[in-house]
């Protein structure tokens, strides 16, 4: 007859310790998978949730339209119009100067109505629109280049401004992107005043709409908008998707994490294993005795699944307490990228999903220990320590149960189930692939020859003989190092990419808007002060694939409902120039080039890479749109295109008789040579204002700074997420070398009794934990670096590029981790009394 269940909770209760000792290890296993979820699911939903609620305000607007080089026409202000209010403006690259300093900016022109959604703040706390007359609203950072205070005058362009506010929050600034300047607010009119937006200068006007009606669909307005002005150039976004670089380095950013939780599961679900395998051996003569004492098979289960519950139930819920607690420290590394309160976030749905995680995880990996003590005689148990318990097919059933469980969980509540779907596949094969390595270590072991030496001989007869947990550790120590490798490769390869995706040679300053009639003068300034200075320019002007593909058959881009996977150069207006040569940094891999001055048929070159996703070929033709008017060339080369030099890349280049009669100006770099001086520097900026001024400069020192801040911000992100995979997989190193000293016992006390040493039996357990750790280390590599390599290469887009002096340094410190362990956890068994330790077998 079964024990009522508060006669079995009674058991359990005066049973289970209240530090949970022996169950620790079950505790910090659940706490650590919990946790990261916990902190993953409230960050991600933080994110989606404020892009979500404030796409308005992002992108100041109901809906953007974006055009290069010129205003709307008539009809299409009219257009936008009829579905409400429409705010117009400008921005385009500046130069700003006073007598003694020059600094690119920036330039945003807005009118009256800006911003229709949010506020402008200024330091002072005043709450503002749109500057009027010669005012500007500046970002703290333009007043320190330009060396100049509230209330004094500079000037851009042909036009005196007065710094007026110091911008403190800019509602729609993180829908505008990756800044080559400090911010400066202007009206809308000061541009055209500057003279900056003459034919051909480059410059993007903005127009956004608040909708009369505030039912109305985005994404129906942008396809009437696309169908009514296919030949427009019109970029088009809405306030669903107010920040695309934001919404796919969230979505980066989740697939990441989720990675990175689901591996924390797995590694910890290894360690609940093990701790409760060791928890129930300590437990064996409890149990052993209730048996003798009447208690059925089913009350031994409800009694230990009642205390490895609440040690779960306990685990989870400090959890959740500490990945609510963890998440402002991961939004703050994420501020500035990302739309996120860096305050303390609770979102039930994220929480219960963890929460869930890890019981089921705890329910799955508990369960075969669990239930393969409840099938034996008390006389089995009680003689365990030296003939070990067979395995419970059943309890095979229930695990299997719960990890299908998981798996259905994982695929269903994830926005990547390919992802999760193949991480999970992988993580399968990864441990069945550990399984048959501890096999095949067993039986190769037991294969070789025996060594002369006492230690070596039995350290090899400690990874074969019965009950050996070599299976089990090789599958803890495999996971647990290859979680190191993870780690260092992820952020090894990260800051690879900070020091070679910023390339060594790049020039020093880029020029926008130089006029082609003032090329002679441009080189003039320029060699006054550097004589040896490199200078290239190039025509430069905006235009929008319109239409590909062969001559009688052509695609138009506006018919397509989704891009080509990989033609990114298909969407929106591109940067488009001519050339009589190849471009340097270009490599021509299919066609021929022509001939300079080229006076056949337009002909047009173009990237490689761009043309295989849209299945391009030599001897099709492109049609582009510049400036309203369509122009159509046959490809005449295919080029490979060197994108981490810092020059000009263009993905279409023409032949000058194709587009060269478009309205355009030139772009310039200049290479100063080594150690130029300072103040030369300055000189020159200040010349090229005065005698260029519709021209602006950017330094390509500031774009650099910027985008190591931004790689060095991801990269203290994902550190600070894989980190949990490393803690896990201590836990588990931990776990699986307590799991085996009770094992253990019965050995190093026979030893002793036979006159081993303390160092021989110390020596003995670092000889067999070295032999796993050193096979187990190549293992590790291949795991931890595949894994590293999907997150670096397929969700973070980045080069392949870990140290791997660094990795294997990682690696090793692992190793040694483990030994350690091993020496620590051998401590005890030297302090057993033979004679106590021999009666309790």
């Amino acid at each position: 007859m079964s024990l009522p269940l508060a006669t079995a909770w009674s058991i359990a209760r005066r049973d289970l310790n209240a530090r949970f000792r022996g169950l620790r290890l079950l505790l910090v296993c659940i706490f650590l998978g919990t946790a990261a979820l916990a902190a993953i699911g409230t960050l991600t939903t933080a994110i989606e949730r404020e892009l979500a609620s404030s796409g308005q305000e992002l992108l100041g607007g109901d809906l953007e339209v974006e055009v290069w080089q010129r205003d709307l026409r008539p009809d299409e202000r009219s257009a936008l119009a009829a579905y409400g209010d429409v705010s117009s403006g400008y921005r385009l690259q500046a130069m700003a100067s006073t007598a003694d300093a020059a600094a690119p900016i920036e330039l945003k022109a807005v009118d009256a109505k800006w911003p229709m959604f949010g506020t402008l703040t200024l330091e002072d706390g005043r709450k503002v629109a749109a500057p009027s007359g010669s005012d500007a609203w500046l970002a703290q950072s333009a007043l320190e280049r330009l060396g100049i205070k509230l209330g004094d005058s500079f000037t851009v362009g042909t036009a005196t401004l007065r710094a007026a506010g110091i911008i403190a929050n800019e509602p729609d600034r993180l829908s505008e992107g990756f800044q080559l300047g400090p911010t400066v607010i202007v009206a809308q009119d000061v541009p055209a005043a500057a003279g900056l937006l003459q034919p051909g200068a480059l410059y993007q006007s903005k127009h956004r709409i608040a909708f009369a009606d505030a039912a109305r669909d985005p994404e129906a307005t942008e396809e009437a908008l696309t169908k009514a002005f296919p030949n427009s150039g019109f970029d088009i976004r809405t306030r669903d998707r107010a920040s695309p670089g934001a919404d796919r380095f969230v979505r980066q950013m989740s697939d990441f994490l989720t990675l990175v939780g689901l591996a924390a599961l797995v590694i910890a679900g290894i360690g609940i294993a093990g701790g409760v395998s060791s928890y129930l051996d300590q437990r064996r003569s409890s149990i052993a005795t209730l048996k003798v004492l009447g208690a059925t098979s089913g009350d031994i289960v409800r009694i230990y699944a009642m205390q490895i519950g609440v040690a779960a139930l306990v685990g989870s819920l400090a959890g959740l307490v500490a990945g609510v607690l963890v998440t402002p420290l991961l939004a703050a590394a994420l501020q500035g990228l990302l739309p996120v309160d860096s305050g303390f976030i609770i979102a039930p749905a994220a929480l219960a999903l963890a929460a869930s995680y890890g019981l089921l995880v705890a329910f799955a990996f508990a369960a075969a220990p669990l239930l393969r003590a409840r099938t034996f005689p008390a006389m089995a148990l009680m003689r365990s320590g030296i003939v070990p318990l067979t395995r419970d097919k059943r309890a095979l059933v229930a695990t299997g149960l719960g990890l299908a469980a998981i798996c259905a969980l994982a695929l269903l509540t994830t926005a990547q189930p390919r992802l999760a779907g193949g991480f999970l596949a992988g993580a399968g094969g990864a441990l069945l692939l550990l399984a048959g390595l501890g096999w095949a270590i067993r039986h190769l072991a037991r294969r070789l020859p025996r060594p002369a030496n006492p230690l070596l001989r039995s350290a090899l007869a400690n990874i074969h003989r019965p009950g050996a947990p070599t299976g089990a550790l090789v599958t803890a120590l495999g996971f647990g190092l290859a979680a190191f490798v993870l780690l260092a490769a992820v952020q090894t390869a990260i800051d690879g990419n900070i020091q070679q995706r910023v390339p060594r040679e790049a020039p020093d300053y880029f020029v926008l808007d130089v006029p082609r009639d003032k090329e002679p003068r441009f080189f003039e300034l320029v060699q006054a002060d550097f004589p040896k200075a490199a200078i290239r320019t190039v025509p430069t002007m905006r235009g929008a694939v319109l239409a590909y593909g062969p001559k009688d058959a052509m695609i138009r881009v506006a018919d397509l409902k989704e891009l080509p996977e990989g033609a990114w150069g298909l969407r929106g207006e591109r940067g488009l120039t001519y050339a009589d040569t190849i471009p340097p940094g270009n490599r021509l891999i299919a066609g021929e080039w022509w001939s300079p001055f080229h006076k056949g048929e337009p002909l047009v070159s173009v990237d490689a890479r761009l043309a295989e996703a849209a299945g391009l070929k030599v001897g099709d033709y492109i049609t582009v749109g510049i400036l309203g008017v369509e122009r159509t060339a046959r490809i005449a080369n295919l080029r490979e295109i060197d994108w981490e030099s810092m020059g000009f890349n263009f993905i279409l280049v023409f032949s000058r008789n194709a587009i060269s009669d478009a309205p355009h100006n030139l772009s310039g770099t200049i290479d100063l040579p080594d150690g130029a001086d300072t103040e030369a520097r300055g000189r020159l900026l200040r010349a090229m204002v005065k005698e260029l001024p519709s021209s602006s400069v950017i330094e390509v020192g500031g774009i650099l700074v910027e985008a190591r801040k931004l790689l060095e911000q991801v990269g203290l992100a994902t550190l600070a997420a894989a980190a949990v995979t490393v803690l896990a997989g201590l836990a588990v190193l931990m776990g699986a070398i307590a799991a085996a000293r009770a094992a253990r016992t019965y050995d190093t006390v026979m030893l002793r009794v036979l006159g081993a040493s303390r160092r021989q039996i110390l020596l003995l357990q670092l000889a067999e934990y070295g032999l796993l750790a050193g096979v187990l280390a190549l293992v590790a590599l291949a795991l931890g670096g595949s894994l590293a390599w999907v997150v670096i290469t397929q969700l973070f887009e980045f080069d392949w590029l870990p140290d791997w002096g660094e990795v294997l340094t990682v690696l090793g410190l692992g190793v040694a981790l483990v030994l350690a362990f091993a020496l620590a956890g051998s401590l005890p068994l030297l302090r057993a009394k033979p004679a106590q330790a021999l009666r309790e077998l």
